[in-house]
């Protein structure tokens, strides 16, 4: 049985180089043998890829999250040109619109969404998708500039309703921590209706912890926890449904196993 924790901010956990391989560590000793890096900023993207170039099971995404909207660094669409060509860079992201925060103004957070969506065209690159009550404004914007490599949409928060729609386009949907809330009645709907090997799992650690770890920072070593949930409300064994994970990850991204 082997894990893939598509969404986890290494550098967020922890932001000493020794302490984040240890982390990794942790992870591959629970079967998680590859996790996607997400960095906010580029500026972050650069320290934690550094930091773990010698960690060849870890992948990256690279772009610049709404949270950065107001000061995304300077020629921060150079940067990106740059970053594109390290190894093991798979997507672009996260990237997308929140507007519970409210970072900025929706008008910028649309125009810095949709200059990275056509990035990732040009690079030939999939996307991971942040939404927070953003929801009509993120679907409508996909429905006119998703890659062709299509898009993730991380750590889902909306309904089964939403999902379908999603489904029409090129889009994985990917479940982190909250789908093992008791009250996320939205979320296990969705996964109970939405075809199995359009779904992805992630931990969003240090953010989003299963409930069975409550209190506790997460991290990529606690994925098991989420998939051990869906496992169960799909009526699959837990190895299968990890399988079933792990093979969509691989597909989604394009990497191949060794």
């Amino acid at each position: 049985m082997k894990f893939f924790d598509t969404h986890a901010h290494i550098g967020l956990i922890n932001e000493d180089p020794i302490e984040q391989l240890i982390i990794i560590h942790e992870a591959k000793h629970e079967k998680v043998e590859h996790i996607v890096s997400i960095c906010n900023s580029l500026h972050d993207f650069f320290i934690v890829y550094e930091n773990l170039k010698t960690a060849t099971n870890i992948y990256h995404s690279i772009g610049v999250s709404p949270s950065e909207v107001a000061h995304p660094g300077k020629d921060w669409e150079q940067k990106i040109d740059l970053g594109v060509k390290y190894d093991r860079i798979v997507a672009i992201g996260e990237i997308g619109l929140d507007y519970y925060r409210k970072f900025g103004d929706k008008k910028s957070q649309i125009e810095l969404f949709i200059k990275q969506l056509e990035m990732a065209q040009q690079y030939n690159l999939p996307v991971i998708i942040h939404n927070r009550d953003a929801g009509n404004d993120v679907f409508e914007i996909l429905k006119q500039k998703l890659p062709p490599r299509g898009g993730i949409l991380h750590c889902f928060s909306e309904d089964w309703e939403y999902a379908k729609k999603a489904l029409d386009l090129n889009l994985f949907i990917s479940f982190a921590g909250n789908v093992t809330y008791r009250n996320a009645k939205n979320l296990h709907d969705t996964v109970k209706n939405m075809p199995i090997e359009r779904m992805l799992v992630e931990t969003e650690s240090p953010f989003m912890v299963p409930s069975g770890y409550k209190g506790k920072r997460n991290k990529p070593a606690y994925i098991h926890s989420t998939v051990e949930f869906i496992a169960e409300l799909v009526n699959l064994d837990v190895e299968e449904a990890a399988d079933i994970f792990f093979k969509n990850s691989l597909g989604f991204f394009g990497i191949e196993e060794k």
